[in-house]
């Protein structure tokens, strides 16, 4: 997270919004020799406290995870890109980054076996709505034993969030019209991820706040 306050004055429904929406991040917790990560899929609930998601069977964090649980965190990455200093149309300047990023704080658990079938229809039906009008996708779409087979190589579990931070860093710490100029020429970069994205956040940072 960045240090500066003014990048992290973004509201917790806000915060907790972008991570349920991207749905997408970066697990990490101690190993026994370096950090374990995993990037999955993640189903946050509606009021944050927690996150469904599923590892294969083969993955270190399933291996390592200890016995009733492990503090962990989950990284969530929204679109980012490099700013120029010649784009803010003012003296002294330098590059930088500007970007949006959520970091979950909290407990992963292992699950009961039995709970695995409703992670993965519960998780796939909150993506498969945003693709509407397309017919749902659901597990019963698969033939009996080729889900019981997929199914075995799976584990799932329940994230326990305990705190969300995140950083909107989008250039707030400039003048509007100085903030909005680099803006309209992010739009036409392609360095980053999703610059177009991340320039119309900026147009709208001094709103956030």
């Amino acid at each position: 997270m960045h240090p500066n306050p003014t990048f992290r004055k973004t509201d917790s429904a806000r915060t907790l919004d972008f991570a349920r929406t991207r749905g997408f991040g970066l697990l990490v917790l101690n190993g026994p020799d370096v950090p374990l990560t995993a990037s999955v899929p993640f189903l946050l609930s509606g009021d944050g406290t927690t996150a469904l998601l599923h590892l294969v069977r083969s993955n270190p964090i399933t291996r390592h995870l200890v016995d009733g649980g492990q503090a962990a965190k989950i990284v969530v990455s929204g679109p980012d890109a490099y700013v120029s200093p010649d784009w803010y149309g003012i003296e002294d300047q330098v590059p930088t980054w500007n970007y949006v990023a959520v970091h979950l704080f909290g407990r992963l658990e292992r699950l009961d076996p039995s709970a695995l079938r409703g992670v993965i229809d519960d998780t796939s039906a909150h993506f498969e709505n945003a693709l509407a009008p397309k017919p749902v996708w659901s597990s019963a779409k698969m033939t009996p034993d080729t889900l019981d087979r997929m199914m075995r190589q799976i584990v799932p579990f329940r994230f326990i969030v305990t705190e969300a931070e995140a950083t909107w860093k989008l250039g707030q710490n400039k003048p509007d019209d100085v903030r909005l100029r680099a803006a309209d020429e992010m739009r036409n970069s392609a360095i980053g991820l999703d610059p177009v994205s991340l320039a119309r956040l900026m147009r709208t940072a001094g709103e956030a706040d």
